[in-house]
């Protein structure tokens, strides 16, 4: 009996070390895309690479797009593990962030006031509070690593791309390139092909894009290279070059993977972040009181 308890204490004690010594990524874990086999994908009728599908990250990106540890969500104290996020490897190059020295001491102002929403019509209303908070689109890159699906759609001239978030979409200029006339959420996308490879130009962003919940963050001269692979039918590889002189000191690179939802029912569902974020928008304007009923 004695050696069976010693046993287990011995098992226990190594299970908690294999925990703690994987329990906070570090910039050495951060995997790389992995390398797949040689792999030739399936043609549209005009002789493209079909990247028609459903696909979707799993990382943990959009809480943070470094590696980081277990984090409580911002009202842990009325809602324990609920809004928690999970300890997650970064999908950076390096695992940093060149920020300019302004830009970083904003990146802790975004993080500290990301629940703090500026209800007004004027344009500080963008000051405070993080993005994903209020409903508002997700911008690129952050749109294809959010924890929601989206649906590619294409046609020689044009490549459309539908997220389950939102219901927001964007679309890829094939044909010719069009300028970036106006500042977007999604900004104005131009892509050719490299091959397999679908190459998107994307320009003409506002100045309000977060890259996750942490409070990284571009101005609207975000500049942003996708490249979107197919390694086999299951698989996308994606990889994008990020480029901002206004909040960075040089371009910098992510990649992760992209996986294809192969159930027999896979389609996207509605998630229309809207009447959610009402009641959190409007009370202070004295809507949604609880005297008010509606049909």
């Amino acid at each position: 009996m004695q050696m069976r308890f010693n046993s287990a204490i011995t098992v226990l004690t190594t299970v908690g070390v294999m925990f703690a010594l994987t329990a906070t990524p570090s910039a050495a874990q951060t995997p790389a895309v992995a390398s797949f086999p040689s792999y030739t994908p399936p043609q549209t009728l005009s002789g493209d690479p079909d990247l028609s599908g459903i696909w979707q990250s799993f990382t943990t990106a959009n809480w943070e797009i470094v590696s980081h540890s277990v984090q409580p969500g911002p009202y842990a104290e009325l809602l324990g593990v609920w809004g928690a996020g999970r300890a997650g490897f970064g999908i950076v190059e390096g695992d940093e962030l060149p920020y300019q020295e302004w830009a970083l001491t904003k990146k802790q102002e975004n993080y500290d006031n990301r629940t703090v929403v500026n209800i007004t019509n004027d344009p500080s209303r963008f000051d405070t509070g993080e993005p994903e908070l209020q409903c508002f689109r997700a911008g690129v890159p952050r749109a294809n690593y959010m924890p929601y699906p989206f649906q590619i759609f294409q046609t020689p001239e044009q490549i459309l791309i539908v997220y389950e978030y939102k219901g927001a979409a964007r679309t890829v200029y094939m044909d010719y390139d069009r300028p970036a006339l106006d500042a977007s959420w999604m900004g104005t996308s131009n892509g050719h092909w490299e091959e397999n490879t679908l190459v998107i130009d994307v320009a003409g962003f506002n100045d309000h894009l977060w890259f996750d919940r942490a409070g990284n963050f571009a101005s609207d001269a975000l500049h942003v290279v996708e490249r979107w692979t197919p390694v086999s039918p299951y698989h996308l590889s994606y990889e994008a070059t990020i480029e901002d002189p206004n909040v960075f000191t040089r371009p910098w690179n992510i990649a992760f993977m992209l996986y294809r939802h192969v159930e027999e029912n896979a389609k996207l569902n509605e998630f229309q972040c809207i009447p959610i974020v009402e009641p959190m928008m409007y009370r202070p304007l004295g809507f949604y009181d609880e005297d008010v009923t509606t049909d």
